[in-house]
């Protein structure tokens, strides 16, 4: 293992290519990487990461990524100035490193070589890790989408979500609070559990115990459908890198429909400033506003 990828940097910073002979993607974001939780410890000689926004997560991320470098190791890193790239340098420097820091695109880049002695690196790990968070009772970790809370949005679905029949999908599951609701109705057979990353899916795992439902690290922009489904929840996400994207939710609302059968059923809750009726009422026969409460609308559509 001789170079890591973490995210998807802009071209700019000229990150080195994946696949056969190339870097190891390690992103919990892009389906089928590698964990960077299991690289051996001192077993890469050049790492460039793409930094998560969020604190705990960036600093778990560089702690990971120093660990897994050699000593004399290469550590590249760089985000945008608002998204953290303005504390990197800080951050790193607080790990005990000799930092060089450039500025680029409206980026921060932080250049460290692994030295022999670290400060700070399993502390950082152990604030950053998945835990089982006070006051949820549930597995989550810094970085899956509402890690340490319920989500208004999805409180608000489960608040009007009427029991469901037969088989379905939560896409963007996250830790699973939504599916937890969805299967105490006994008429459920089936629950595909997908999220896009790979923390979610785990937490998952570990928060809804029961054999009706399965798990899928995938896009769900791209996954098959052969219309089979009865039913679909969702509250989909409607940021990428951080910034607003509101072509994701429709895109949810497309792949929705594609699952369902004839007669089948999307509940989907989103912001009340995304203009999502437009989707839904190409997408689906039947689309009715079911509530509009605390900056949030709730929509039943079916096909």
């Amino acid at each position: 293992m001789s170079t890591l990828l973490y995210g998807r940097p802009p071209v700019v910073f000229d990150p080195p290519s994946t696949g056969a002979g190339g870097a190891i993607q390690t992103s919990p974001l892009i389906p089928g990487s590698t964990a960077l939780e299991t690289v051996p410890e001192g077993s890469v000689d050049e790492i460039m990461v793409y930094a998560p926004p969020g604190v705990l997560e960036r600093r778990y991320t560089l702690a990971l990524a120093l660990k897994a470098l050699k000593v004399g190791g290469r550590l590249d890193v760089m985000a945008l100035k608002d998204k953290g790239g303005s504390r990197l340098k800080k951050e790193l420097t607080g790990f005990g490193l000799e930092v060089g820091e450039t500025a680029k695109a409206h980026h921060r880049r932080c250049i460290v070589v692994r030295p022999e002695t670290t400060a700070g690196i399993d502390e950082a790990i152990a604030e950053g890790a998945a835990r089982i968070v006070p006051g949820l009772e549930a597995w989550s970790q810094p970085g899956i989408f509402a890690w340490d809370r319920i989500d208004a949005g999805s409180a608000l679905l489960a608040e009007y979500l009427p029991a469901l029949n037969g088989a379905g999908a939560d896409l963007g599951c996250g830790y699973g609070a939504l599916a937890t609701v969805v299967l105490r109705s006994a008429g459920v057979t089936g629950l595909r559990l997908i999220d896009l990353d790979r923390r979610a899916v785990e937490a998952a795992r570990k928060n809804v115990e029961d054999s009706r439902a399965s798990f899928e690290w995938a896009d769900v922009r791209t996954l098959a459908a052969a219309g089979e489904l009865n039913f679909v929840v969702s509250n989909p996400p409607f940021h990428d890198g951080g910034a607003e994207d509101r072509r994701l939710g429709q895109a949810f609302i497309r792949k929705a429909a594609e699952l369902l059968k004839k007669g089948g059923v999307a509940w989907i809750v989103a912001n009340r400033h995304l203009p999502y009726e437009a989707e839904l009422n190409a997408a689906f026969g039947r689309v009715r506003l079911v509530a509009d409460e605390g900056g949030y609308k709730l929509f039943e559509a079916v096909k």
